[in-house]
């Protein structure tokens, strides 16, 4: 992150992300009123007694209902920039916080505006950053407190962030991070090159080509980038596994299908295929399934979009199988699962040829992403 910048919008930082301030001082709601000029989408919430400071569009409530005000936004907001003691906010969030995963950034100011800390969720929750847009914004002096930054050193949870990759197992994430920051060999394997761009020259971190020479490195730790489960007797010691999303399922199905018949056709043929379903980028089919209740929920349960193709663009499109009657009198398609997984992972090669049940059939393709370094 560069010293200088003109400052940004939080929207324009993280899309579709909301953050809450709130204040309960004269300084503070001046303060969140001067937030709030300087950095788009933010919402003010101030107490009643200095609500005419905070300028025309805030939120107010009662001084002595702040930790009822507090519950009831927590799960309303991404994130939270409290203008008060640190110990104030602390004791009102305690008994909120669940998981680093899912808490929200929390950053606190004093209602002077000379401090802009950090306090949870820096790197996941992105508290970190905010801590610095606000400092920027009002001239205060950011405070992160995170090892790894502290160290101008790259944390793993902040790897997975920035590349859109799943963490498979949060509690991995410390373990490397301490080894990282104790000058221990951690052993990588990733066949993207991602982490190599990042990593190299930053801490005892060595590359391997295969799960099997990095596991005989005897290395301290071990980062494995993979769409792929390893079998339990493979896996070594503090082991993260980074989930990157590039699995396309292109699936085509009878008008009707239930949700929990497609997710256990494809539950079982990933286990088959020892693909992990927290690698699923997207899934695929054609242009008449846009509204198939039971591919629309599929969809949503696994927090992914649904792709649907034109059945001259699925015809257009190479694919292995034989054509299929059935396909096309339904669609006007020779074949759905196939040609809709190959355009979905930009003409990326199938890891799954059709297979098929009473009423769906299943493709799997690995997608192609771009070769410039996010």
């Amino acid at each position: 992150m560069t010293a200088a910048f003109r400052t940004p919008s939080v929207k324009a930082l993280w899309p579709e992300v909301r953050v809450a301030v709130i204040a309960i001082t004269r300084g503070g709601a001046e303060l969140g009123r001067r937030l709030s000029e300087s950095i788009a989408g933010l919402d003010l919430h101030v107490s009643s007694r200095y609500a005419e400071l905070a300028g025309n569009i805030c939120s107010v409530f009662d001084p002595s209902g702040l930790k009822t005000r507090i519950g009831s936004l927590w799960k309303r907001y991404d994130g939270f920039i409290f203008i008060m003691a640190t110990g104030i906010v602390v004791r009102m969030i305690a008994s909120l916080l669940e998981s680093k995963e899912s808490d929200p950034a929390v950053v606190v100011m004093d209602d002077a505006g000379k401090f802009s800390i950090s306090l949870l969720s820096g790197h996941l929750g992105g508290a970190n950053e905010l801590a610095e847009r606000c400092a920027s914004a009002v001239g205060a002096c950011p405070v992160i407190t995170t090892a790894t930054d502290a160290n101008g050193l790259p944390s793993f949870d902040m790897l997975a962030k920035e590349l859109g990759w799943v963490i498979d197992d949060i509690r991995q994430v410390k373990h490397l991070n301490t080894l990282l920051l104790d000058n221990l060999e951690i052993a990588v394997v990733d066949a993207s090159g991602k982490t190599r761009n990042r990593l190299q020259g930053r801490g005892m971190v060595k590359f391997y080509d295969t799960f099997a020479e990095a596991v005989e490195s005897r290395a301290d730790g071990f980062l494995f980038v993979t769409n792929r489960d390893l079998p339990l007797q493979e896996t070594p010691d503090k082991l993260l596994i980074l989930r990157p999303r590039n699995l396309v399922l292109g699936i085509g199905c009878n008008r009707g299908t239930p949700v929990g018949e497609i997710a256990d056709f494809v539950t079982s043929h990933l286990k088959q295929m020892s693909l992990s379903p927290k690698s699923i980028h997207s899934i695929a089919s054609a242009t008449v399934k846009r509204d198939e209740p039971g591919l629309l929920q599929y969809a949503a349960r696994l927090g992914v979009p649904l792709q649907c193709y034109e059945s001259d663009e699925l015809n257009r499109t190479d694919f292995p199988s034989p054509p299929s009657a059935h396909a096309m009198a339904a669609v006007g398609a020779a074949g759905v699962a196939e040609p809709a997984a190959i355009l979905a992972s930009n003409s990326g090669r199938l890891l799954l040829k059709k297979v098929k049940s009473k009423n769906v059939t299943m493709a799997v393709a690995e997608l192609v992403l771009p070769t410039i370094d996010v």
